[in-house]
């Protein structure tokens, strides 16, 4: 089978969870390929996500690791295959390869949380609101651009419209509220547009006021995206040169959730929240 030339992260995460058995078990590559009766070349290429895998190969793998977790087992033995040819692979050519990866991260996701400071989540965002910031960006992007990744953001959000949505939570803090992107009409349907989300069973909105006293956050936006099991989970921040920065390592993994959790505990409740954007509404 030809080698991967261009893994997405969804199958450089898997590789990279597969060494990581590996280095648990105390195995060289050298010691792994005699176990799987193969070359080093080829653990190499699968611990870089560049060799298609089976799910009985992946749970081989696993048994010659030693590993007992069966949750995490059948979890890596859920992402084998080929990259799947979902919409996000035509925006391939048009967009940065990390800012595409988030579609496929979204998709497979079992729970999205987001914390924001200076910007309304993309996933909520209505399309006027997301040109305004398009057309804010430095440097200027051209007019062809800005419809990509206007077109690409909008359809992002159509996970939250599927079948069987993922939970999503959204942090939001005050001033993203505030700030007037677009101007007041855009604004005003912008937080029109997240009141009615947050009517949906599987939204959850929590509102942090400039008065809160505890703010346990250094202002920097991040999602937090969940897989089937924890320790596949991944933190997406974004980075000032419009790309995107992946995190999986356990330590970060802990650190993140604690400041989500941290973040929660003094937010205002979600009936609080919907209350809060309603005056702010008025105030247009």
């Amino acid at each position: 089978m030809p080698p991967i030339n261009n893994p997405t992260l969804r199958q450089r995460r898997l590789g990279a969870e597969l060494r990581k058995l590996r280095e648990r078990a105390g195995l060289t590559v050298t010691q792994a390929a005699g176990h799987l009766g193969v070359n080093q070349g080829r653990v190499s290429m699968i611990e870089t996500g560049r060799s298609a895998l089976s799910a009985d190969r992946v749970r081989a793998l696993a048994s010659a690791y030693d590993c007992a977790d069966g949750a995490l087992v059948d979890a890596l033995a859920a992402m084998t295959g080929r990259r799947k040819s979902g919409w996000w692979e035509e925006y391939r050519e048009h967009l940065p390869a990390a800012l595409v990866d988030v579609a496929e991260l979204e998709e497979y996701a079992s729970g999205l949380r987001v914390a924001l400071a200076m910007h309304i989540p993309a996933l909520l965002q209505t399309t006027d609101h997301a040109r305004a910031l398009f057309r804010a960006v430095v440097p200027a992007m051209r007019q062809y651009e800005i419809e990509h990744r206007l077109t690409y953001r909008m359809k992002r959000q159509g996970i939250l419209y599927r079948e069987a949505p993922p939970p999503y939570a959204a942090i939001i803090h005050e001033s993203a509220l505030r700030m007037g992107f677009g101007g007041p009409d855009v604004r005003r349907g912008q937080l029109d547009h997240i009141l009615d989300m947050s009517e949906l069973p599987h939204v959850t909105v929590r509102v942090i006021p400039f008065d809160t006293e505890y703010y346990p956050s250094t202002g920097q936006s991040f999602d937090y995206v969940e897989g089937l099991v924890p320790q596949l989970d991944t933190v997406q921040l974004d980075t000032h040169h419009g790309g995107c920065g992946f995190l999986d390592a356990d330590a970060q993994l802990s650190k993140y959730r604690a400041v989500l959790d941290h973040m929660e505990s003094c937010a205002l409740a979600p009936a609080e929240s919907r209350d809060f954007i309603q005056t702010l509404i008025r105030d247009v």
